[in-house]
């Protein structure tokens, strides 16, 4: 504190002299929106461990609103190969939800729309409602997540309609006083629906990263133990759920 050897009397003394100094005006309460966002440049956008852009490069941008209430509002968007969703080439994810920390325990939840313009008179849309539990222990924070997407004719794999669950932990730590990080993910997604290739299948990664003001380099290993082939328009087939590296840069706001 600024006056912390003065005694009380002057301490009152001084006060009742001088102006106010202006880091003793009151605080103004922090507002009751907050906006963030963000662009990255990624080596190649794996959803849930496969390739949505035949590991190629993807752009992606994210645009977040939060009430101080918990709720909140993300617009999330990516490049994505045409065969994803009958030949669009971009993924819009509308999020709502709702986020609140008891006793150190932050729960979250809220609902995902998948929207992919430019996907003809297909029916390639569909809805995720998500729910995910994180802790922190020390530099280390813990995430469990489960996203369940109900029956919809986007996911079938024939006819009708398919649901899909996915299950799946988190752990990211930030190493104290330095600008590095390291995350680990586990994931299963169980099926049969279109998310799931069929039928179940596990998705794994290890990454790290390197912030520099408002820069992030990224860098991870990505797999799964599924085999997911596609063929381009000439004629070579590869496995876009086969294990590889990803690299990133990305800038927040």
């Amino acid at each position: 504190m600024r006056f912390s050897t003065l005694s009380l009397g002057a301490l009152l003394l001084a006060a009742s002299a001088t102006p106010a100094l202006a880091d003793d005006a009151p605080t103004a309460p922090p507002p009751a929106f907050t906006v963030s966002g963000g662009a990255t440049l990624i080596s190649d956008y794996r959803f849930r461990g496969i390739s949505q852009t035949d590991k190629k490069v993807a752009l992606q941008g994210t645009f977040t609103i939060a009430h101080e209430s918990g709720l909140y509002a993300t617009v999330w968007g990516s490049t994505i190969d045409d065969y994803i969703a009958n030949g669009s080439d971009q993924e819009v994810d509308l999020i709502a939800g709702y986020s609140k920390t008891i006793n150190g325990i932050k729960l979250d939840g809220g609902v995902l729309y998948y929207y992919y313009p430019g996907g003809g008179h297909a029916n390639t849309d569909f809805v995720e409602p998500y729910f995910d539990i994180s802790k922190q222990f020390g530099p280390v924070n813990g995430k469990v997540t489960v996203n369940y997407a109900p029956k919809q004719k986007a996911l079938s794999v024939g006819n009708g309609s398919e649901s899909n669950v996915y299950l799946a932990g988190d752990a990211a730590l930030a190493v104290p006083n330095t600008p590095f990080g390291f995350t680990a993910h586990l994931g299963h997604t169980f099926g049969p629906s279109y998310l799931s290739i069929g039928d179940n299948y596990t998705d794994w990664g290890l990454g790290g990263s390197y912030t520099w003001n408002h820069l992030t380099l990224g860098l991870s290993y990505v797999d799964t133990n599924k085999d997911s082939f596609i063929t381009d328009q000439h004629g070579e087939t590869r496995n876009i759920s086969k294990g590889g590296v990803v690299v990133s840069l990305g800038a927040a706001f």
